[in-house]
């Protein structure tokens, strides 16, 4: 397994240039009914299997497959929302499995935003409450400004004060890419963003994403199974049976 010495001296890591390293990633769960096999032991379901890669800072990156491939799993892993059983991701060089749970959830305040497929809205706040939230865990003096900011570019200005239950779910997502945004993260990780939308309203809602990423010029990983989607990004990887391919 190459350290980050020999990442280093290929001139393929380092924080400056490479957003995101990951070094033989294996995520292996228990499975009463799972058989052995070259990866795994009796008992065990492998779902991803030695994947390596890197990203480069300020670019995007889709990562398509099957159902079940071991889509969603590898970008939980990436946010360091899930443990791998062995390998590493680094984000901007730091070692995240290194950290302990604090030093994870740290480090996603300061440079990760996440946008998922079921919104992951907060029902009892309303919208620009549920923006303000990163914000305020960082103790920005200036939260409900940037949020009210935030919202109106993604064209919700007048939705300020409705709760989720009340917003159709384009703008549910919308909320959620405001949400993520907000904070400028470096690095966007979307699982399935427009998977919960219709038509009409999942290209809305990628085409702003893509808009937001350009002017933050910020790092961009999303799962999908929409290759269209996976077209506009300047790079896929594809995941099958937990490899990549």
């Amino acid at each position: 397994m190459p350290d980050s010495s020999e990442f280093s001296a290929t001139g393929a890591a380092g924080p400056t240039t490479t957003a995101i390293e990951v070094v033989q990633l294996s995520k292996r769960v228990a499975d009463a009914a799972a058989p052995a096999t070259a990866v795994s032991k009796a008992g065990e379901l492998a779902i991803l299997r030695a994947v390596n890669f890197n990203v480069q800072a300020g670019t995007t990156l889709a990562i398509v497959g099957a159902s079940g491939s071991g889509k969603s799993t590898l970008l939980g892993l990436l946010a360091g929302l899930d443990t791998p059983s062995d390998g590493t991701v680094k984000i901007d060089g730091v070692d995240i499995f290194a950290l302990d749970e604090d030093g994870r959830a740290a480090l996603r305040k300061h440079k990760l935003g996440f946008v998922f497929q079921s919104f992951q809205l907060l029902g009892h706040l309303n919208a620009v409450e549920n923006v303000m939230l990163p914000l305020e865990l960082r103790g920005d003096a200036q939260a409900r400004t940037k949020a009210e900011s935030m919202l109106a570019r993604v064209g919700l200005a007048s939705r300020l004060k409705h709760y989720p239950k009340y917003l159709s779910g384009g703008e549910q997502q919308r909320v959620a890419l405001a949400r993520a945004f907000v904070t400028q993260p470096p690095l966007l990780l979307a699982d399935e963003p427009t998977g919960s939308l219709d038509a009409t309203t999942g290209e809305a809602v990628i085409q702003l994403m893509f808009e937001l990423n350009q002017e933050h010029g910020s790092t961009l990983v999303l799962v999908t199974h929409d290759p269209s989607i996976a077209a506009r990004c300047a790079r896929t990887i594809t995941i099958a049976a937990g490899r990549l391919v």
